[in-house]
């Protein structure tokens, strides 16, 4: 009756779960002993509750059975619905205690925790580029196989990330709700604030390797960079030209 009345008697002394049913937290327990008796015969991953396995198992069948009635979303897990429903009520009670991130998702808010301890522990085989979260990671690989699954429905817009896709619907709403604090001013997109704000820090991220230029935006590197270019193709002209004036002499000689 516990599971109706939500009373949860049963307190772990580690940190803040409780439970209905006391083998519940018995199961929980594990957790912090670290034990994971219930193994997958398909791939090394273990448990330490059975359910945990089960669901856990649906990864390998594809059976997605819990279903969001508000959008197509569907989870392997029901845990994962009831975590993927917060999104749809704008909940976020995991929240970070170094900047104002916060998250729907325990597992999100770890994962972002890697970004403030530098740590990007999934790698790219095809570049050097690196990331803090597997999906950001199976984001990035789509960059090298041009996949954009993501496709705007107002216009021929793809993208290869869904947050990309959302951050050009902006485009067409007119939404703007990133605003700068210094002087008001307005975006539809996080990065293009990012780079606002060069302007009032003065930091200038870009820096050119031929000399001790550097620069707050990454096209005017660019535009920078077009200057040592043509100063190389210059050079190499003027090269030529002396040669083939020598090549002349030399023949009249």
């Amino acid at each position: 009756m516990r599971t109706h009345t939500g009373e949860r008697p049963y307190r772990c002394d580690q940190c803040d779960y409780s439970a209905a049913i006391k083998r519940n937290l018995n199961c929980h327990m594990r957790t912090h002993r670290g034990e994971r008796p219930y193994r997958c015969d398909q791939c090394d991953y273990s448990a330490a509750r059975k359910d945990t396995l089960n669901g856990h198992m649906r990864t390998h069948t594809g059976e997605r059975p819990y279903r969001c009635d508000q959008c197509d979303y569907s989870a392997a897990i029901k845990r994962n619905l009831n975590c993927h429903m917060r999104t749809h009520r704008g909940e976020r009670p995991y929240r970070c205690d170094q900047c104002d991130y916060s998250a729907a998702i325990k597992r999100n808010l770890n994962c972002h925790m890697r970004t403030h301890r530098g740590e990007r522990p999934y790698r790219c085989d095809h570049c050097d580029y690196s990331a803090a979260r597997k999906s950001t990671l199976n984001g990035h690989m789509r960059t090298h196989t041009g996949e954009r699954p993501y496709r705007c429905d107002q216009c021929d817009y793809s993208a290869a990330l869904k947050r990309t896709l959302n951050e050009h619907m902006k485009t067409h709403t007119g939404e703007k709700p990133y605003i700068c604090g210094a002087c008001g001013f307005r975006t539809g997109h996080k990065r293009d604030l990012t780079c606002h704000m060069r302007r009032h820090t003065g930091e200038k991220p870009y820096k050119c390797e031929q000399c001790g230029y550097s620069a707050a935006y990454k096209s005017t590197l660019i535009r920078h960079m077009q200057i040592h270019m043509s100063e190389a193709i210059t050079l190499q002209l003027n090269r030529s030209i002396s040669d083939v004036k020598n090549a002349i002499a030399n023949l009249h000689d």
